[in-house]
């Protein structure tokens, strides 16, 4: 059973007994923990204490005087999850939550078993949605392109479901952190640096990508160079695990056995 409630000003979901370790499952731009809904029913990860916070700005949590860059997203969950009593802890981290997994792995690393990248941003051509809000201007995205966006994401889950929980999820978005992320996305995708990040971690990591509609050739080819181990989960997009929920849990199951 899913269990939501307020922790230290942060609206959380968690499920799972907690016999095998803890998951810290963090979401991707716009998004929110309900994404991470079906992970979080799982009878096979059941045995996992899964921790699924919505960001700063995002979904149920509040939205602050002060918007907060990816590097202080990090730091505040980092902060968070250090006063909880789960000890070192799995990060799963989806899209943007990738980024935000691989800095809380660099500045938290010893309350680290382990990353699973899940589509994180690697080059620019990942940036999907953060490219189209970076576009537009901070000071009049929320009135002039927002209202847009949302109308376009919500035609999307007409007939694609990880775009209707995207929906849900993006309406909640403070405009803000939305833009402001989206231009940090873009900024450091850019770079071509994120694989090599995740490689110099001094944790087990693995990145799992859609195909053939998840990351694409440039960042597979970065993640090579850089030595990251990574997975590919047949007929599937960027949220694979909304795509194909049983293949994606298999390829998790298996990274996590391998941290016994």
């Amino acid at each position: 059973m899913i269990e939501q409630r307020f922790d230290r000003g942060v609206h959380l979901r968690s499920a799972g007994t907690g016999e095998r370790g803890t998951l810290l499952l963090i979401h991707g731009l716009g998004e929110s923990g309900l994404a991470f809904e079906g992970l979080l029913r799982s009878p096979r990860l059941a045995p996992w204490k899964m921790l699924a916070p919505d960001l700063p700005g995002y979904g149920k949590s509040p939205w602050g005087a002060k918007t907060l860059s990816l590097e202080e997203v990090a730091l505040a969950v980092g902060r968070w999850f250090a006063a909880r009593p789960e000890g070192a802890v799995v990060v799963v981290g989806h899209s943007m939550g990738g980024v935000v997994g691989t800095l809380f792995c660099e500045r938290f690393a010893s309350e680290v078993r382990g990353l699973v990248n899940v589509e994180g941003n690697v080059s620019p051509g990942d940036c999907i949605f953060s490219s189209r809000i970076a576009a537009h201007p901070a000071d009049t995205f929320e009135t002039a392109a927002l209202p847009g966006l949302l109308d376009s994401v919500y035609r999307a889950g007409l007939d694609d479901r990880p775009m209707r929980t995207y929906f849900a999820s993006m309406s909640l978005a403070d405009a803000r952190q939305l833009h402001r992320h989206s231009v940090e996305l873009t900024e450091i995708s850019g770079t071509e640096t994120l694989a090599r990040h995740q490689a110099a971690l001094g944790v087990p990591s693995i990145y799992l990508l859609g195909d053939p509609r998840g990351t694409g050739e440039r960042s597979r080819a970065l993640l090579e160079e850089a030595g990251v181990r990574w997975r590919a989960i047949p007929d599937a997009g960027h949220w694979v695990f909304l795509d194909q929920p049983e293949l994606f849990e298999d390829e998790l199951l298996a990274f996590l056995d391998t941290l016994d």
